[in-house]
């Protein structure tokens, strides 16, 4: 499409304003400019000018945003989090305005001539911290000429840093005094595909003829999902709901569209023969249910990962998504892998995708054959890490000691391989947070997976679980909700959203999460657990009792039980309790009875010496279960024991 004169006049004046205020334009995002400078006021200087000069121009006005933020100059443009956080800033703008960051506000604030309006906080899409946003006072916007540029000196700031301006161009037609050329018919489809915000790919069929290879089917839907999940401008479903919907009897599309709450859906098939995979992919309108593309896809099957690119490529280019450089090279340089490598990868994640200790047990077997195919092959170390932390958490074929020396090191193995992959990240930030107590390292990790991957559910669910535990209950509760978002109907991000509400006393809305879990899932463990948890933190023991009993019967790990142990001794039965105890003793490996589960069960029978003496046990034991004892209830009576003080230290929770 041509460029209007309007625009073409505001790029040329924007040039030569560049030279003056030492800025460098690095880019153009649809009708706007990206332009880095050096120092936050001459950033805002030159904004304040260019207002100035448009003012004359009503058929034209602009909408200008600043930050200060780190950035890194690549291949003739600028990337980093300062573009992102100055991209969602310029929004909140008015036509003729200027808005900018809170660490831009702090540089100039004592700046003669300049007042400021405090917007508040603000919350944008893919910033994983609220920033706080001020627009300057219009009365302010045309700076004095003696401000232009004698007498400045830059900005003492970190090597690398720079002020953003994004100034997105919004014509005025009706003014408009240079007219806008109107688009041809083809524009027009393009500028009703930018309504498509959010999307989820459906489970694709399996056409191998072989429902042994379902495994795979469901693997490539993952691999897509987490490909187009790395695009930022897209919110993109979680395997964890879409698989509700697999199989032949799924609703219309336009009803799955409304439970999932997107725009549109990818529907397809997978057909693999020998050594050929063949995907067909068909992009639908779900609100609509209207076709809107549709494409065939045949590779060899050592570069799988490269097809899935390229249709996750194509969707992007097909409505019209801007990629940033860095979604674009991610989604540019998939690896050729080892095919039964990779099918060993995708049986294991199809196995911990409902994580008993057989399947755990299952998918570590088909991990650790990837890794035996190919030692390169990054995934499969953080699907490792993934499942040895779910076996130490449930201690019933691995002790947690055991599981976390591997735990540990897979995590590691699979940052150092692939430092870009949010999975990796997630891996090591689990880790950190569940075994290593090591809050501000964990924060670290899953900042950096979420800037990868800012779609990722699981990473969004268990950021918030680590928030909880830490007491930082407003931020649990908003990354449990973006993971429920995600993964609408995924009964384990419910389950673990249940926390945070819980500790805020918000009992009933926890439980009507719990209950949401276990409609969605009646037969899995986690989710009838849920329900029994709340009511224990809600004071109600004996109302807890029917779903742990209901928990404890199902497929589930002995944490269950020593709950149920709890429940039981809290509300009077201690002869139910004692029985749970010389059960555990009889089911555990080798004689080994978690020592957190004994605790429970002394708490809930008011014997808090021993209860204490099965909590430094659990310690010396890396039981994952030590992460809860700041804010569970049931450790109230500890509270003023020194030997529970001294612990709380110990796992970095005494704050």
């Amino acid at each position: 499409m041509k460029r209007c004169a309007p625009w073409t006049r505001t790029r040329e004046l924007l040039r030569g304003l560049m030279a003056k205020f030492n800025g460098r334009m690095v880019g153009e995002i649809g009708d706007g400019t990206l332009t880095a400078f050096h120092s936050a006021i001459d950033a805002v200087n030159c904004a304040r000018e260019v207002q100035a000069s448009l003012q004359d121009q009503p058929e034209l006005q602009v909408r200008i945003g600043i930050h200060l933020g780190d950035v890194v100059f690549s291949n003739n443009t600028v990337l980093g989090d300062g573009v992102n956080v100055a991209s969602r800033i310029h929004a909140l703008a008015p036509p003729g305005g200027i808005c900018v960051s809170a660490n831009v506000h702090d540089e100039i604030r004592n700046k003669p001539g300049t007042r400021f309006k405090d917007l508040g906080e603000q919350r944008f899409k893919n910033v994983s911290r609220p920033i706080r946003v001020y627009q300057i006072v219009a009365s302010d916007l045309i700076a004095p000429a003696a401000q232009a540029s004698g007498g400045r000196r830059p900005t003492a700031i970190i090597a690398g840093a720079g002020a953003v301006i994004l100034a997105a161009l919004v014509f005025l037609l009706m003014q408009s005094k240079s007219p806008v050329p109107a688009s041809p018919p083809t524009q027009t489809a393009s500028v009703a595909k930018h309504t498509i915000s959010s999307l989820a790919v459906l489970p694709l069929d399996n056409y191998s003829g072989d429902p042994n290879q379902n495994y795979f089917a469901d693997g490539l839907t993952d691999e897509l999902t987490t490909d187009l999940a790395t695009i930022s401008q897209l919110r993109v479903i979680s395997r964890g709901s879409v698989m509700q919907f697999k199989g032949a009897h799924r609703p219309p599309t336009p009803e799955i569209a409304k439970l999932l709450n997107v725009d549109a859906v990818v529907e397809g098939s997978v057909m693999r023969s020998g050594d050929k995979v063949r995907v067909t992919a068909q992009l639908i309108d779900a609100r609509a249910d209207k076709h809107l593309w549709a494409k065939s896809y045949e590779r060899n099957s050592r570069d799988v990962l490269a097809m899935q690119d390229d249709i996750a490529l194509a969707i992007a280019h097909e409505i019209n998504v801007e990629l940033t450089p860095g979604e674009q090279a991610r989604l540019s340089g998939a690896p050729v892998v080892n095919p039964e490598a990779h099918d060993a990868y995708l049986k294991g994640r199809y196995f911990i995708s409902r994580p008993s200790d057989e399947n755990v047990k299952k998918s570590i077997a088909q991990f650790e054959e990837a890794v035996r195919l190919d030692p390169d092959f990054a995934p499969s170390y953080s699907g490792l890490s993934d499942a040895y932390v779910w076996a130490g958490l449930n201690e019933g074929f691995l002790t947690s000691t055991e599981a976390m020396v591997k735990a540990r090191e897979t995590a590691v193995k699979a940052v150092q391989l692939d430092d870009k992959s949010a999975d990796a990240h997630t891996s090591l930030a689990v880790f950190k947070a569940f075994y290593e107590f090591d809050w501000t390292g964990c924060e670290r990790e899953f900042h950096r997976a979420l800037a990868l991957n800012p779609n990722y559910a699981f990473a969004h669910d268990q950021f918030g679980l680590a928030l909880a535990l830490q007491g930082r209950l407003d931020e649990a509760v908003a990354e449990g909700e973006r993971a429920a978002e995600l993964d609408p109907l995924s009964p384990q991000i419910l389950t673990d959203a249940t926390f945070a509400p819980a500790w805020q006393g918000h009992y009933q809305a926890a439980m009507e999460l719990a209950n949401k879990a276990a409609e969605l899932d009646p037969g899995f463990f986690f989710s009838q657990f849920a329900r029994g948890w709340v009511n224990i933190a809600a004071g109600k023991a004996d109302a807890a009792i029917p779903d742990l009993q209901t928990a404890d019967s199902t497929e589930s790990p002995s944490w269950v039980a020593g709950w149920l142990a709890y429940a039981y001794a809290a509300s009077g039965d201690r002869a139910k309790a004692t029985a749970i105890i010389e059960e555990l003793n009889r089911k555990s490996l080798h004689g080994y009875v978690p020592p957190s589960n004994l605790a429970l069960a002394y708490l809930g029978m008011g014997d808090r010496v021993r209860a204490m003496d099965y909590l430094e046990r659990a310690y010396s034991a890396h039981a994952q279960w030590l992460c809860w004892i700041k804010m569970d209830r049931v450790f109230d009576p500890l509270r003023k024991e020194p030997r529970f003080i001294a612990l709380l230290k110990k796992v970095g929770l005494d704050k």
